[in-house]
């Protein structure tokens, strides 16, 4: 099995996304970038991927660093150097026949360069609801166990609950 790599375009899932994209127009970015960290936090431990997030630094002398956060890979571009063009390199360097990488960006012309290297390509859209979607089955499963481990402290016999669902049946015909 291939190891997986999501390399996310942070500031272009910050514009795209409604909860952070608000946070930035309120002047929050800084909140927009937690949250993104957070919300990719929670999906990083369903998604079976490595995940490496890429905030542009282009303009902010002395910025650049990189550091692990939440079980992510947080990297800041060095001044005069874009998200884009890091990624783009990033995504040449980390695909090969072992390592499957996906680039989770809506920016089309970085799309395109990624996939030519042989990189798969996300649009913001799409990563939002894939979480989105991630979190509701582990909300079904949470609740699921739940369910069973009622039935498990249950007073009742398995006979006695088999017949009080047939008389429910019965009652509700």
């Amino acid at each position: 099995m291939k190891k997986r790599i999501l390399i996310v375009d942070a500031y272009n899932m910050i514009g795209h996304w409604p909860e952070l994209e608000k946070l930035k127009k309120a002047d929050r970015l800084e909140e927009a970038r937690d949250k993104l960290l957070y919300i990719l936090s929670d999906y990083y431990k369903q998604s079976n991927a490595e995940i490496i997030v890429v905030f542009d630094a282009m303009n902010v002398p002395g910025l650049s660093r990189s550091y692990e956060q939440y079980g992510l890979q947080v990297v800041w571009t060095d001044e005069g150097r874009t998200a884009d063009s890091y990624i783009e390199a990033l995504a040449g360097k980390l695909q090969t026949r072992l390592t499957q990488v996906e680039v989770a960006t809506s920016d089309g012309a970085e799309q395109w360069t990624i996939f030519s290297q042989g990189a798969l390509r996300k649009p913001a859209w799409e990563l939002y609801q894939d979480i989105k979607r991630a979190k509701r089955e582990v909300h079904v499963a949470a609740r699921q166990y739940q369910d069973q481990a009622l039935v498990r402290r249950s007073p009742f016999s398995d006979e006695q609950l088999d017949a009080l669902a047939k008389l429910r049946d019965d009652l509700s015909k």
